[in-house]
């Protein structure tokens, strides 16, 4: 007679948990509160600690070489790896904002931005050129509100 795990039945049943319950489940594997974010985030994070837990963690050579490769990526500075890489579009897309009745296009770059054929660093460079005041980039294009949500 085989046991059967248990796990795969609990993480399938993270989709069908009220949110309420998924924050109690947080508080009782993570020991804080749970952040502000929707819940498709608080069910992936539950699923990995859940199996985290049971079946252990990633081995530390395994976190050795990710923080390797994190640094190689922003070469140390903190202050790159603090930076929500999700808050940027995908290279490629186009973000199209209408300014004193002109349409503005913008494309976004792996490295940054191209605006009338000239790149920029930033987003905020961009709609500071388009207005010729200080802007707030991804609020200017309607990627963030002003209150600071995306």
């Amino acid at each position: 007679m085989t046991k059967t795990d248990p796990i795969p039945a609990r993480l399938a049943a993270l989709k069908t948990t009220s949110t309420p319950e998924l924050k109690s489940q947080w508080r009782e594997l993570f020991d804080s509160e749970p952040p502000a974010f929707n819940r498709r985030y608080l069910e992936s994070r539950l699923a990995y600690r859940i199996q985290e837990l049971t079946y252990g963690g990633l081995k530390p050579e395994t976190v050795k070489r990710l923080e390797a490769l994190g640094e190689q990526l922003d070469g140390g500075n903190i202050t790159l790896r603090r930076i929500r890489a999700d808050l940027k579009p995908i290279a490629g897309t186009k973000l199209i904002r209408e300014w004193q009745g002109v349409e503005q296009t913008v494309t976004v770059l792996a490295d940054g931005y191209e605006w009338l054929g000239r790149p920029y660093r930033s987003l905020s460079a961009v709609a500071r050129a388009i207005t010729g005041t200080r802007w707030n980039g991804l609020v200017f294009f309607g990627l963030k509100s002003q209150r600071g949500t995306t």
